[in-house]
């Protein structure tokens, strides 16, 4: 068994074993436990995780999502008594954090690795209350539904050495529905991972970007060179939610978060607006968590573009990144370093103030949404 399947067998006993105040329970025998513990000790892929914050995460899942523990345990569960790590299905390793990824069998949810201590330790100290509270009561708020936080029970030689990511969080996957339509033979789905692109990016801007491999630099972040087009009421609450949500990432230091945008073509016997209208009908707009509530059209669900050509989905991930944390300011104190000394380049998504990101992130949402008003004029 490789690393990933490890990582993965760790994460399904989790999610799936029963707790107690979230932690795994200890064998009754006391020469069990003592192998238990030695056993974990020496590990190195499959360490021994616990839930963080577990009465939280399941008030959200199933008083304000709607989300069944049997249903949500269900997606993490192998099929014919397979290997508990078979639950999930690895989906390789994206972007500079070093972070591992894997999708449930049943496509609905994510599970990220959250491998740097100044992010883990910022969601956790920081963010974990204040999120909890506004996703209660911000039901079609944009930011990502985290459903679980795990994190290690114990020390172990993998957690020293990090040859294992040792927190992860579990995430619905607003992509869910994708595999179902390609199987159906329907044009595949296009998806943008966005940030600010007027920042500073080193890979891409110094000596214009010929120190560092296209592959590299494919990886900073997506450009979407086209429109949303909208109705002027789908414009604004839009706006409104990406204002709300991005106030609070702000209130609370966090910088470098995306807008995950995915653009599902209509098919051609089935216009944009009946789709949003009649949801029950098509596998574009699911109809069960962890996608809703609230009813469709939401941006978790689906809206359906003014011009009826397209379905868009959107969500804000990876606000892990905060700047009183001691990585991100010893970025700062480079990039600072680099403007004084040899070029003035500005700051970088991740060197930036908070109130600073916030205003390009909204510049740049705004800047990709044309508005059709009642009239047919935009």
């Amino acid at each position: 068994m490789g690393r990933p399947e490890r990582i993965a067998r760790s994460i399904v006993r989790t999610i799936v074993k029963p707790s107690v105040n979230g932690a795994q329970k200890r064998p009754s025998n006391p020469l069990a436990t003592i192998l238990a513990l030695f056993s974990a000790f020496f590990s190195l892929y499959q360490l021994v995780l616990r839930k963080i914050r577990p009465a939280d995460f399941s008030n959200l899942r199933r008083t304000h999502w709607k989300l069944n523990d049997n249903d949500y345990t269900d997606s993490f569960q192998s099929d014919n008594g397979a290997m508990p790590e078979s639950g999930l299905q690895a989906i390789g390793d994206m972007g500079f954090s070093g972070s591992t990824f894997y999708s449930t069998r049943d496509q609905k949810f994510l599970v990220k690795s959250v491998p740097r201590h100044s992010e883990h330790s910022f969601f956790r100290d920081d963010l974990l209350t204040p999120y909890v509270e506004y996703m209660a009561t911000h039901p079609r708020s944009l930011l990502v539904r985290i459903c679980d936080f795990l994190g290690p029970s114990g020390t172990s030689l993998g957690r020293i050495f990090r040859l294992a990511p040792s927190h992860h969080i579990v995430m619905e996957n607003i992509m869910y529905g994708r595999e179902e339509a390609k199987n159906k033979g329907e044009a595949d789905w296009e998806d943008w991972d966005l940030k600010p692109t007027s920042y500073f990016y080193p890979e891409r801007d110094i000596a214009d970007g010929a120190l560092t491999s296209e592959a590299t630099k494919n990886q900073l972040h997506d450009e979407f060179h086209d429109k949303i087009v909208l109705s002027r009421s789908q414009a604004d609450e839009l706006f409104t939610a990406l204002e709300e949500d991005t106030r609070l990432l702000a209130q609370h230091n966090a910088v470098d978060y995306s807008l995950f945008l995915v653009r599902i073509k209509t098919p051609p016997d089935e216009p944009a607006q009946e789709v949003a209208s009649s949801p029950e009908e098509s596998s574009i707009v699911p109809t069960e968590p962890p996608s809703v509530p609230p009813a469709p059209p939401t941006w978790r669900t689906g809206v359906a573009s003014a011009d009826g050509k397209y379905i868009f989905r959107a969500s804000i991930l990876d606000f892990f990144w905060a700047k009183h944390k001691l990585q991100p300011k010893f970025m700062t104190f480079l990039i600072n370093a680099w403007n004084l000394l040899i070029s003035k380049d500005g700051p970088m998504s991740i060197t930036t103030t908070p109130d600073e990101y916030r205003e390009r992130f909204l510049k740049m949402c705004r800047e990709i949404v044309e508005v059709k008003e009642g009239n047919g004029e935009s």
